[in-house]
């Protein structure tokens, strides 16, 4: 396959995963999964890990099995599938566990404006801490609203 075709796979992929991300996030983790997701929405955490932890699980076993069937041949666009998903997994981290969250203490103070929007963002989906009436459950897009200064 030509390396063009796979790097706009692995870009497409991308892409998808940030709507794939925001469908999850607002129809399965504060829908029928949100016993698992409701500890993310909660201040006083007990441990370092949540069981909102355990969505990452799902993303990384589509990864693995995107690669495994294309090494067994079964799916031709398996590697760059699964490169795309690998990827947005990896931003997601950066992202959200490590730039919005906290979870290791980099990257504290920002005066980009995207960053300072997307922290605005996830703030505000974050003011809710239950099930119904949040808003901006995706990562990367964020709402023109949140880049005011």
């Amino acid at each position: 396959m030509n390396i063009l075709i796979w790097i706009g796979i692995v870009i497409g992929t991308f892409i998808f995963m940030e709507f794939n991300a925001w469908f999850m996030h607002k129809y399965i983790m504060h829908g029928f999964l949100w016993t698992l997701h409701k500890d993310h929405h909660k201040k006083d955490h007990k441990s370092w890990f949540e069981r909102n932890d355990t969505f990452f699980l799902f993303y990384a076993v589509l990864s693995i099995s995107s690669f495994f069937l294309w090494e067994t041949g079964t799916l031709s666009m398996g590697l760059p599938i699964g490169i795309g998903i690998f990827l947005y997994g990896l931003t997601y981290f950066l992202v959200h566990d490590i730039f919005i969250h906290q979870r290791f203490k980099f990257f504290k103070k920002t005066n980009n404006r995207y960053a300072k929007a997307l922290r605005r963002a996830h703030k505000i989906h974050h003011k809710n801490i239950y099930k119904e009436k949040c808003e901006c459950f995706g990562m990367l897009w964020v709402p023109l609203k949140y880049f005011k200064d």
